[in-house]
């Protein structure tokens, strides 16, 4: 992988959509071209095993066919998206979603979906928009689980509408460097987050985030907050961090399991931002390890890495 292009796209897609920050964010639709392949080429998880492809193909096909057979239900469109998205479509995702806010403009699933893949391909910006406007589409509605597309060991879905929406609102701001809109939307998030998984996960971003905006007495706050000792199902890379924060974990302990894209990078960059923080290690040597490694190139912490060296530059 070419990661100097790659940072240089990033780079640019940051350069043209920093604003001064401030906590109202516009909310225009933008008129924007899909990624270009080589784009989404470039920044694609690690490659699939073919019995686990298969598998997701087949859940694709299925997918396609229940919107055939009913056309007017958007939860049979946002399943193609969905399903596009795992098999790394993400460009075919993005165009599905974009079709269900054309033809449901009032279901804020569409928005909250295409920002996710607009986070994936570094299009913070746009992803900023997407999660603004589901935000107001939500605005005094009842919250409701969402039902997982890859579903944990459990089977136990942890997330909802909209801990959803606010929870990527609140990355995509971290991602720019905008830390007190983060703070802003991770607030929010914490209210909707309804079990520890979805605890720990806002917790773990509200933590680097009032970190990186120099407010270490509400960081200290949400530690004290955070389910540093509860079960939990899916997140516990960012419980296991968090308890680092707090000290009651040694670094040695703040490693992932053997094969995990995801956990690596997620993990490689809360032990690089903490030591930013802390002073230990100003440098961007540890988050140009994290894009030079192995760790998944969708995983939210190898993107974060990306953007941090992206603003350094």
């Amino acid at each position: 992988m070419n990661h100097t292009r790659l940072l240089s796209c990033t780079a640019l897609l940051l350069a043209a959509t920093a604003c001064t920050p401030d906590v109202a964010v516009p909310v225009a639709e933008p008129a924007t071209p899909a990624p270009s392949a080589a784009t989404i080429d470039s920044i694609l998880a690690a490659p699939i095993p073919d019995d686990r492809r298969a598998a997701m193909e087949q859940q694709l096909a299925e997918a396609r066919a229940a919107l055939a057979a009913a056309p007017e239900d958007p939860d049979a469109l946002i399943w193609v998206g969905r399903r596009q998205a795992y098999l790394g479509d993400f460009r075919g995702a993005i165009a599905t979603f974009t079709e269900g806010i054309t033809r449901f403009p009032t279901d804020a699933r569409f928005r909250r979906h295409r920002g996710h893949r607009y986070i994936t391909t570094r299009q913070f910006d746009l992803a900023i928009a997407d999660f603004t406007e589901a935000a107001k589409l939500i605005a005094g509605q009842d919250d409701v689980v969402e039902p997982d597309g890859q579903p944990n060991a459990r089977g136990i879905p942890t997330s909802t509408l909209q801990f959803n929406i606010w929870y990527h609102l609140g990355l995509a701001h971290h991602l720019r460097g905008e830390w007190n809109e983060a703070l802003y939307a991770y607030e929010r998030c914490l209210a909707v987050s309804k079990n520890p998984d979805a605890a720990v996960a806002t917790g773990y971003w509200m933590y680097l985030t009032a970190r990186r905006a120099g407010d270490t007495a509400r960081a200290q706050r949400i530690l004290a907050m955070a389910p540093l000792d509860a079960e939990i199902i899916e997140n516990t890379a960012y419980q296991l961090l968090l308890r680092y924060f707090a000290g009651l974990e040694q670094r040695s302990a703040v490693v992932p399991a053997d094969g995990d894209a995801i956990g690596d990078a997620t993990l490689a960059y809360g032990r690089a931002v903490f030591d930013l923080v802390q002073g230990v290690d100003t440098s961007a040597a540890a988050f140009q390890r994290i894009v030079d490694g192995a760790g998944s190139r969708a995983a939210f912490g190898y993107i974060a890495a990306e953007a941090e060296l992206a603003r350094r530059r």
